[in-house]
């Protein structure tokens, strides 16, 4: 029996799409004139179907309650959808896909590969167009899809959203069972491989949201090279609990007859990534150490790890520049220009930032894991620590089951660091204050009575008294990062002379701090 048209009875049924239907009511809009909104087909109304597609708290707790963990079978049925949209395994190859995963450093690797070939583009003309593709986003959605490391514009990400929703529906017509949309993530996966097709790039690469082997980016048969960055323990519900399962499941972007990178790993990790590679026929794999070529290349936090992670960068560049470019020549000895440039220019927003306003210097890392949160302690430390003025600590974690072990990690790394306590420490959520005007922060996955009554915060304020604070530290719980931020901003009317704030924990928390700072709309 073919599906009915999309209109606000089809939209409400089922529980997830209702979320936005009952969003609708609370501020007084009528079901008919929420159709009509739809109806336009505006970037609003593309964000709004997609949150729709959010997977909701009560579903995501009875999957962790059952133990109910990601498998093959969902990027099965994104190969569908996939073919649904009118593309083969043989239109994802144009795309000449760079695949990166990791738990440290993945987000930083993929901004310095697309530097680099920006830099590249602009001299040789090759790539034609550089596309990139990453997670989460900080302020807005049309972020995680980016063309010439510029977000795609909001009437573009409108246009191609409708076009992929549109067969999707097309094809569910035909079907004699309901089919469902893909999941939020997997939707905005299948939407840029149609943004990149369409718009013709020739070399895209892509993040892993989580893990690797049933991670929806993972449906790329022939990528140009996969790229492994530095492992460690993260996302352990989904992954498992040790590093050896965790690198199976990122080991598993490799494919046959592709040539992998990976850099210097703990021996357990390594391990496993040696052995999926030899598994899955790899034609190379080759284990990184510092490039010697970055010697007087200026790296932003210049920090072993992070040469690292450029170095990995080089090695993704090349092979994939030796693919495009029949006249580019790797240099044992020496990096092309166009690869410092890129290296030294590139920005990626939310980590490791620092901003300065008056006299408060903003520092700003969305560290959410044990080993990146250590990193940004220090970081913090050695970029404040000789300078003279109150230190303030803004932290938030609400989605992971690990959030007060982050929190406690955290405040190890503090004292491990220095003894100079932060003298105010604020808890809050990053739930924007108005659902409707900031579409794209929506968050269906919390629990929203939690978050409305604060319980994380208070925990994490208990916690962190309990962990022994100096008494001087005052510990605030406040309703929005809007509050933090003017709470910090008070500080110097009570006759702070400088103010040091380090906001972390969480990209969501960075991105909503950012934003309200900035008065952006995306980044």
């Amino acid at each position: 029996m073919p599906r009915p048209p999309l209109g606000m009875h089809s939209l409400c049924r089922s529980r997830r799409r209702s979320l936005i239907c009952d969003i609708y009511k609370q501020h007084g809009i009528s079901s008919r004139r929420s159709f009509a909104v739809l109806a336009s087909r505006t970037y609003e109304d593309a964000v709004d179907l997609l949150n729709t597609l959010q997977t909701p708290f009560e579903a995501l707790k009875k999957q962790r309650d059952t133990g109910t963990r990601p498998s093959e079978t969902a990027n099965s049925e994104l190969r569908k959808y996939l073919d649904q949209t009118g593309y083969s395994q043989r239109d994802l190859d144009r795309l000449n896909v760079i695949h990166v995963a990791g738990t440290k450093g993945k987000g930083s690797t993929c901004a310095f590969v697309d530097s680099i070939l920006s830099q590249y583009r602009k001299s040789h003309d090759i790539p034609r167009n550089v596309g990139l593709f990453t997670s989460p986003h900080l302020i807005a959605i049309r972020e995680r899809i980016r063309i010439n490391s510029v977000p795609i514009s909001r009437e573009l990400f409108a246009k191609y959203f409708f076009e992929v929703w549109d067969r999707l529906e097309a094809a569910a017509s035909k079907s004699e069972v309901p089919t469902p949309k893909p999941v939020y993530f997997r939707y905005l996966t299948l939407l840029s491989y149609h943004v990149f097709l369409q718009e013709k790039v020739d070399t895209a690469i892509y993040e892993v949201g989580v893990g690797g082997e049933f991670d929806s980016t993972n449906i790329v048969d022939h990528p140009a090279v996969a790229g492994i960055s530095t492992l460690g323990i993260d996302h352990v519900f989904t992954l498992g609990k040790t590093i050896e399962e965790i690198a199976w499941h990122k080991a598993g972007i490799q494919k046959k007859g592709v040539p992998s990178f990976t850099v210097s790993q703990v021996p357990a990790a390594l391990t496993v990534v040696q052995e999926r590679a030899k598994e899955r026929d790899v034609e190379s794999l080759t284990v990184l150490a510092e490039d010697p070529r970055l010697k007087g290349v200026s790296i932003r936090l210049n920090a072993s790890f992070q040469r690292l992670n450029a170095s990995l960068a080089i090695a993704l560049a090349e092979t994939v520049l030796q693919k495009l470019d029949p006249d580019f020549e790797v240099h044992a000895t020496l990096l092309p220009k166009e690869f410092v440039h890129g290296l030294e220019q590139v920005l990626w927003r939310g980590r490791c930032e620092t901003k300065k306003e008056g006299d408060i210097t903003w520092y700003l890392d969305g560290a959410h894991t044990q080993d990146s949160i250590t990193l940004a302690a220090k970081w913090f430390h050695d970029e404040s620590f000789e300078k003279p003025g109150a230190r303030v600590l803004i932290f938030n974690q609400q989605g992971h089951r690990e959030a007060v072990e982050l929190l406690e990690g955290l405040f190890k790394a503090i004292n491990t660091q220095t003894s100079v306590p932060f003298d105010h420490v604020i808890f809050c959520p990053t739930v924007p204050s108005d659902t409707l005007s900031y579409r794209d922060s929506m968050n269906l996955s919390t629990d929203s009575a939690a978050v409305a009554a604060l319980e994380m915060q208070k925990k994490f304020a208990k916690r962190w008294r309990e962990l022994g604070t100096a008494p001087s530290t005052t510990i605030k719980v406040l309703p929005s990062v809007e509050d933090a931020i003017e709470y910090i901003r008070s500080l110097k009317q009570q006759g702070e002379p400088k103010v040091h704030a380090f906001i972390t924990g969480s990209v969501h928390l960075v991105g909503r701090a950012l934003g309200i700072l900035e008065g952006v709309e995306a980044l």
